[in-house]
């Protein structure tokens, strides 16, 4: 049985599925832009049925999730996103949980597991495995091709890219489906049940600060200061992980080295998902499934 609740966490009141026996080891499963809680569908099915209890948030911005307070800063950075993990797992009283996401989300995990290891029996971490943002790196710029990548960071650091999300981000975010995953082949019904999370009265400011705040062009917020202290060090993470890496990323393609490797200090595999862009859960479930299981047994 799957069913939408709320609950007020941290400067939240966060939308979530939740599915499974409310007794069962706890998986929080985290989207990431610009997806929803749907990217879990298949996962949260089969990880319920095998008796785990599911946590599936929309995320600050995204659906039905509302900031509590209207002078709340609507951020996106990375300690905010944090922040809300926490939050949201205090919430519900759980007390450690299994994390597991990609992009916006996949950070939000690694930073939990970097920064309260004791919070976390494992994760799970998509795409990039080391997901936690080098703030003070970010004006160093990337080869000529991942800067090609990486357009719509360059649109959405401008107002020209507030126009677009306010114009037509439906075709934005349809666009990046496409070129982030270019072997999945979505219909317009899989679609716009996401993109229906996109018209969230907040959308539009806490993605543009999520992606300027990431390249130094735009201020935190100021209670996230201590998490983000923290992280310029670039902590390292010892929670038992597996990494998922598509190897169709249209974003992010995995290299043949292993760049995270070095920041897992604990149990730590790597895999590559063959035929599996940057939506892994939604393009590959099975293998995300399978990572959650051996994140919790690894070790």
């Amino acid at each position: 049985m799957t069913d939408l609740r709320r609950i007020n966490a941290g400067v939240l009141k966060i939308a979530y599925l939740q599915s499974g026996p409310e007794d069962g080891p706890p998986v929080i499963l985290l989207h990431g832009f610009p997806y929803d809680i749907h990217a879990y569908d298949a996962v949260s099915e089969r990880l319920a049925g095998e008796g785990r209890c599911c946590i599936v948030p929309f995320l600050r911005g995204y659906g039905p999730t509302r900031f509590l307070a209207e002078e709340t800063p609507r951020s996106g950075q990375q300690g905010a996103l944090a922040a809300d993990l926490l939050a949201l797992m205090d919430a519900l009283n759980i007390k450690r949980a299994v994390l597991a996401g990609y992009d916006w989300g996949g950070r939000a995990a690694c930073i939990v597991s970097a920064l309260w290891p004791e919070r976390v029996t494992g994760l799970v971490s998509g795409g990039v495995g080391y997901n936690i943002q080098n703030i003070a790196r970010s004006r160093v710029p990337d080869s000529a091709e991942q800067e090609n990548r990486f357009w719509y960071i360059h649109c959405l650091n401008n107002e020209r890219g507030r126009a677009l999300i306010e114009k037509d981000r439906y075709g934005l975010c349809r666009l990046l489906w496409k070129l982030w995953s270019p072997t999945w082949h979505f219909d317009d019904a899989t679609f716009q049940r996401t993109a229906l999370s996109f018209d969230n009265p907040d959308f539009t400011e806490v993605v543009l600060h999520s992606y300027r705040h990431r390249w130094a062009n735009a201020m935190g917020d100021p209670d996230y200061d201590g998490i983000e202290e923290l992280l310029a060090g670039q902590p390292d993470i010892a929670v038992s992980t597996i990494v998922l890496e598509g190897t169709d990323d249209g974003v992010d393609p995995p290299p043949e080295h292993d760049r995270a490797r070095d920041r897992f200090v604990g149990p730590y595999q790597r895999r590559l998902v063959e035929g599996a862009g940057h939506n892994i859960p939604q393009e590959a479930p099975d293998a995300f499934v399978d990572a959650v299981v051996a994140a919790t047994t690894t070790g």
